[in-house]
C-alpha cells in the first residue's frame, strides 16, 4: 500500500486494509474533498488519492507527516499533508469524506499521555482517548451528505462510538467487522485486559469494525 516507512512509523496493518475496502465501497466520486486524520503513513490517503479525490491528511508526528509526504511524492499523489493534533489543522474546512484510523488501544498506564512510538495505538485506559475527540467534533466537519468511517477495536466500545456519533445527528452503523490474530501489543497486555473483562479466558483473536456515519442532507 505504500513506498516507503521511516523508524517508528505505524505500519499498515489489517485495520488499515480493512477501512480501505470500505473506502472502496463508499467510491466518492472524483473532486470530493476527504480528510485522513491520524494518517501514519499515509495509505488511506493516498487510497483516496487514486480516486481523484482532493485529499488532506492530518497527524500529529513528524515522522508520520515525512513519511505521508514522502510516499505522495514516490507516487505522484497530489495529497496535502499537515501536521496538528486531530483537527486543529482544518478548522474552518468541511469535507465529504472523513477517513480515521486512531489510535484505539487500551493501555495499563492510563495516568500519562502516550509518548513516542506508542502515540500510534495506546489510547488511554478504555481505548477512548481520540475516539471521543473524533465522535465530537467530526460531524461539524462533514458537508451534507458527508459521511465519516472510522476503524477501531471491538475492545474500545464500538456502542459507545455508534451512541455519540447518532447524538451528534448522523446515521451510523457498523458495516464491516473483521477478526484478527493478537499483535503483538494485544500479546504484550494481554493477562491486563484479561484481568479488566476486556477479553474473555478463550479469547486468541481481536474483533475490528469499522463505523459508516453518515450526516443527513
Amino acid at each position: 500500500m505504500i513506498a516507503l516507512l521511516l523508524p517508528g512509523v505505524y505500519a499498515p496493518q489489517d485495520d488499515t486494509e480493512l477501512l480501505a475496502e470500505v473506502l472502496r465501497e463508499e467510491a466518492p466520486p472524483a473532486g470530493a474533498q476527504v480528510l485522513d486524520v491520524a494518517t501514519g503513513s499515509g495509505a488511506l490517503a493516498l487510497e483516496a488519492a487514486r480516486r481523484g479525490t482532493e485529499v488532506t491528511a492530518v497527524d500529529v508526528s513528524r515522522r508520520a507527516v515525512w513519511t505521508a509526504r514522502l510516499n505522495a511524492w514516490l507516487t505522484r499523489l497530489p495529497v496535502r499533508i499537515r501536521r496538528g493534533n486531530l483537527f486543529a489543522p482544518v478548522r474552518g474546512r468541511s469535507f465529504d469524506l472523513i477517513l480515521a484510523n486512531p489510535p484505539y488501544v487500551p493501555a495499563p498506564d492510563a495516568g500519562r499521555r502516550p509518548r513516542g512510538r506508542s502515540r500510534a495505538w495506546d489510547a488511554g485506559h478504555d481505548g477512548r482517548l481520540l475516539l471521543d475527540r473524533i465522535c465530537r467534533d467530526a460531524p461539524a466537519l462533514l458537508r451534507p451528505g458527508g459521511v465519516l468511517l472510522i476503524v477501531h477495536s471491538a475492545l474500545s466500545g464500538p456502542e459507545r462510538t455508534l451512541e455519540l456519533l447518532r447524538q451528534a445527528g448522523l446515521k451510523a452503523a457498523v458495516v464491516r467487522r473483521r477478526w484478527i490474530a493478537f499483535g503483538p501489543v494485544l500479546r504484550s497486555r494481554e493477562d491486563w485486559l484479561r484481568r479488566r473483562g476486556l477479553l474473555a479466558p478463550a479469547d486468541d483473536r481481536e474483533e475490528l469494525v469499522v463505523i459508516r456515519a453518515e450526516r443527513s442532507c
